[in-house]
């Protein structure tokens, strides 16, 4: 009969059973089977006579139970890569995670492999082939926090060639902030915009649908800002934000990290929100850029196309470095 037994196990499952069914002192057994009495006491206690698991009830792990929940959520809903899901990780979470222990957490989990979508998604029409300089523009409410006497706003820029994206946070969604986020993305921007595609809230135009429905006049601040900069403004068609679908992904991903965290003030929230733009622009592959990152596809460009260009392309510190 063969028997599988632990390596460093002092009895045998016959023993075993002679020492539950024996009613001697702990004492009297131990003596006589040459183990501790601390071996008979546990024997007695059990059930079965067989080696019951070694595993640790509680393993030491990197990240804690809540961490490890965020983390799973992160791989199913996000749907992200094992390289990427360990770049926000460390920039988010736990910096000492290694890819190894990563790993290992997915496995013991049952998520070593991305899930299967439980409806197949429909490939998306592809984007019309553009050089740098055309970008997507929105904006997105942020949630109010503890130290604020009203909400703010983030206005999204992402350019449709290199996915590269530009926030910033601002107290009112008014022209006059539209204005300013177009003049900081004009100097941050390393090419040139030539185009811009927003949709049809007044911060950007005075085109009105409805009973007074009546076409852009042109005259508007944005507008005017835009002409002198040379750059032209499109509008989407009304009821379609799937025009802008490019920024409005990114959103998503936005309303994501603001879902998965917890924000202690509002320069708390502004901070997190520009390191995430910060890891997205520099750390994590694109599968619609070939797996570059978005600053890795803008210096290609810089090299194939210098003319689209005003100055360099440079990495950049994170923004609380």
């Amino acid at each position: 009969m063969l028997i599988t037994l632990h390596k460093n196990a002092t009895t045998t499952p016959a023993v075993r059973a002679a020492i539950q069914q024996s009613s001697a002192s702990e004492y009297e057994l131990a003596r006589q089977y040459g183990v501790s009495r601390q071996t008979i006491r546990r024997w007695r206690k059990r059930d079965s006579v067989h080696d019951a698991s070694h595993t640790p009830h509680r393993l030491q792990t990197t990240l804690n139970a809540a961490q490890e929940e965020l983390v799973i959520y992160l791989r199913t809903q996000l749907r992200l890569s094992l390289d990427d899901l360990l770049a926000v990780v460390r920039e988010f979470i736990e910096p000492g995670m290694s890819r190894s222990a990563l790993d290992r957490l997915l496995r013991r989990r049952g998520h070593s492999r991305l899930p299967t979508p439980e409806v197949p998604a429909r490939s998306p029409k592809p984007f019309k082939a553009y050089e740098p300089g055309y970008v997507h523009l929105d904006v997105k409410y942020l949630p109010q926090m503890a130290d604020e006497t009203a909400r703010r706003y983030v206005f999204v820029a992402i350019d449709r060639a290199t996915r590269w994206v530009f926030i910033a946070i601002k107290s009112h969604k008014t022209a006059a902030a539209a204005k300013a986020f177009l003049n900081a993305l004009h100097k941050a921007a390393p090419f040139r915009v030539h185009t811009l595609l927003t949709d049809n809230g007044k911060e950007f135009t005075d085109r009105q649908f409805g009973s007074k429905a009546k076409d852009a006049s042109g005259q508007h601040a944005f507008d005017a800002l835009c002409e002198a900069l040379g750059i032209e403004h499109r509008l989407t068609r009304p009821k379609s934000p799937q025009t802008n679908g490019m920024v409005e992904r990114f959103n998503g991903r936005l309303e994501q990290v603001l879902r998965s965290h917890h924000f202690n003030s509002a320069q708390d929230l502004a901070t997190t929100l520009h390191r995430y733009v910060w890891l997205y622009n520099e750390h994590l592959p694109q599968k619609a850029l070939e797996h570059l990152t978005p600053l890795q596809a803008m210096k290609r460009w810089r090299r194939s196309h210098p003319h689209l260009f005003s100055k360099q392309v440079r990495n950049h510190p994170g923004p609380d470095k």
